[in-house]
């Protein structure tokens, strides 16, 4: 059954970028397949090895496959990628976004590669600069989440770049999180105005001036400490930092189970405690379970990529889908372009007629 059924929402996914292998992502295909039945998938990968998967996963009705034989790897360099990867799953998935074939694209492979080639076949929407990529991160706030951006794009970002994450993170925000009227922090090693970079000071004078523009409040300065309380909805931030702490809060989050782990096995009275709090104790993990916000979400080109975790099981690349398909149900890529158009029209030369009926929408939500 061809994908492009009418009303479907289609998916298209690299089977094959995984440290799991095809038959993660394709369980995965197949649990949000379960879940979600107006959902539509193309799926690329090596026939040979994708066939016999959906097949034993009953997803014929659901899946159009796309053989394509070459693999982009975690140790492949993106540009290694872009002059020779026209035959792997990564660029053949892209490539149904940029075709109109696919609303979003779901990857688990190599971050860098990824992006690359997203940039050269998709393309930035104007008033962008530099892509970024949105993840969320567990919080205090009403939604249980901040978005915080970029999770490693660019190492680098000047103040403009940081201005046009603030009103991508906050389109982001309102979309995927349902939140009317997010809340701007930008991270630095202080809340005073007068600490922090050249680049910050300036950052903070232009996202205080857009936030009317842009439908956000500027909270001002954050702190590593304000990532998970309820200070901001969304943390701005470089790509080189947003990465350090998202890796950080991972180790951080392991150590603690693992030492959680340790202290309720430690001794007898241990475990009957842990045996009676095993209720709270599962709606904790089910809480933090990171698996519930895989999905690192590519803002700022003319299509909408999101990134999973490569270490993903079926579950986490079921979650990733979920998010690309509430992305794609909301018409996000071309409300995000549209905010950007409308708050810096300097830029560029201002929003289609169809630009400016998104921005409108995404403003009544």
């Amino acid at each position: 059954m061809a994908p492009a059924s009418a009303g479907a929402v289609v998916i298209s996914v690299d089977a094959m970028g995984g440290d799991l292998g095809p038959e993660a992502t394709i369980a995965g295909v197949a649990k949000a397949a379960r879940t979600a039945p107006e959902l539509q998938f193309i799926v690329h990968g090596p026939q040979e090895v994708l066939a016999p998967l959906i097949a034993q996963h009953n997803l014929g009705d659901k899946v159009e496959l796309h053989h394509a034989e070459g693999v982009v790897t975690m140790e492949d360099k993106p540009a290694q990628v872009m002059r020779s990867g026209k035959n792997t799953s990564m660029w053949s998935a892209i490539e149904s976004v940029r075709e109109g074939a696919a609303d979003v694209a779901v990857s688990c492979g190599n971050t860098g590669a990824l992006m690359a080639v997203s940039m050269i076949r998709l393309r930035k929407i104007p008033g962008v600069n530099r892509p970024a990529i949105a993840s969320f991160w567990p919080s205090r706030n009403a939604a249980g989440w901040n978005v915080m951006l970029d999770m490693g794009a660019d190492v680098k970002a000047d103040a403009s770049d940081l201005l046009t994450y603030a009103l991508m993170g906050s389109s982001y925000a309102r979309n995927a999180l349902g939140i009317t009227r997010p809340r701007v922090g930008l991270l630095n090693v202080g809340t005073e105005e007068h600490k922090g970079r050249a680049e910050l000071k300036e950052a903070y004078g232009l996202i205080e001036q857009t936030q009317d523009a842009g439908a956000f409040d500027f909270a001002g300065f954050v702190e590593g400490s304000h990532l998970a309380a309820d200070r901001a909805d969304v943390i701005v931030t470089d790509g080189f930092t947003g990465n350090v702490a998202l890796k950080t809060g991972e180790g951080t989050a392991k150590l603690v189970s693992e030492l959680l782990r340790e202290a309720l096995t430690s001794t007898l009275l241990a475990k009957l405690g842990a045996l009676l709090a095993m209720g709270a104790l599962k709606r904790l993990q089910a809480k933090v379970d990171p698996r519930r916000a895989n999905g690192g979400v590519f803002l700022g080109l003319n299509g909408t990529v999101v990134k999973s975790h490569g270490s993903a099981d079926a579950t986490s690349f079921a979650a990733a889908i979920a998010l690309a398909a509430r992305l794609s149900k909301s018409g996000f890529a071309a409300r995000l372009a549209a905010r950007v158009a409308s708050a810096l029209p300097e830029m560029h030369d201002g929003p289609t007629n169809g630009a400016e009926a998104s921005e409108k929408s995404e403003s009544s939500q």
